[in-house]
């Protein structure tokens, strides 16, 4: 008796419900174990009870349910508002060192001289930088994105234009040589290679590659070669605990984050004495 040829609908049929139970067993498994074992296992870490742990495993609620999702209400960090437009950068360069002197003479001159030069460890020497440096840091006191006991309430009460007019003004002043020596200042050969030349095996840049004189850095740099001791290291503290964060990209945070605290000390000592 010759066989009988198998039906290949019946065939196709029987493979066709063979894969549809595959995947759906798959499918089952995933959605029992992903939604219903795991935030079991989970819901203890984030202090939830199971189905609530299962409606945010499954989406249907906010969050994770490994983790409790706190909400923040805490206030944004303040950052630099400054902004180099075209209008920014006309102002400064328009603006006459007259115009600030006035201003400077009746709001500025008892901390930071009349030329410039700061008479107090503790408060910044203005000659020898830049308009834009000084604007900047004005304007960061102005807007709250840096913070002082003595300047903030100052620069609050000055316009955008004042604050152009008393950056230009100090700006003028070329750094005066006081004496200190020169370039080859005695000192540690480890800080002075950093400063000059950084440290690589860090991520450290060389601090000459930024802030002294015709260095090229970003235009809000400041300088800081012959710079108040006692300030400059106040400032890299500052940076290393983030208590300061008016510093554009984080760059000098994560710099000073790097630094020890001999390594501070010693900075600071060398760029108060090296002068150009």
């Amino acid at each position: 008796m010759a066989d009988v040829p198998t039906d290949p609908g019946k065939r196709d049929r029987r493979w066709r419900l063979m894969a549809t139970s595959a995947v759906g067993g798959f499918a089952l498994l995933g959605a029992t174990l992903g939604f219903l074992v795991l935030p079991q296992f989970q819901r203890a870490n984030a202090g939830l009870d199971l189905w609530t742990a299962i409606c945010r495993a499954a989406g249907i609620t906010e969050g994770s349910p490994a983790y409790r999702q706190t909400v923040s209400r805490a206030d944004a960090m303040p950052v630099s508002q400054v902004a180099w437009s075209p209008d920014v950068l006309s102002t400064l360069a328009r603006t006459k060192p007259q115009e600030g002197a006035q201003l400077a003479g009746a709001v500025c001159v008892s901390c930071h001289g009349e030329n410039g030069v700061s008479q107090t460890l503790e408060i910044p020497s203005l000659s020898g930088q830049s308009s834009a440096a000084i604007y900047k840091q004005l304007h960061d006191y102005r807007s709250g994105a840096r913070s002082n006991p003595q300047m903030s309430p100052v620069a609050a009460t000055l316009t955008v234009d004042q604050l152009a007019s008393v950056a230009v003004y100090y700006g003028r002043f070329a750094r005066e040589r006081t004496g200190l020596g020169g370039r080859d200042l005695p000192g540690e050969v480890e800080i002075v290679e950093l400063a000059r030349e950084g440290d690589s095996s860090r991520q450290l840049p060389a601090c000459d590659s930024c802030h002294v004189p015709g260095a090229g850095g970003p235009i809000e740099t400041p300088v800081i070669t012959g710079q108040n001791q006692a300030y400059l290291a106040a400032q890299l503290r500052a940076f290393k605990a983030g208590e300061r964060q008016n510093d554009v990209y984080r760059r000098m945070r994560a710099i000073a984050g790097k630094l020890d605290e001999h390594e501070i000390d010693e900075l600071a000592r060398y760029y108060r004495g090296v002068l150009f």
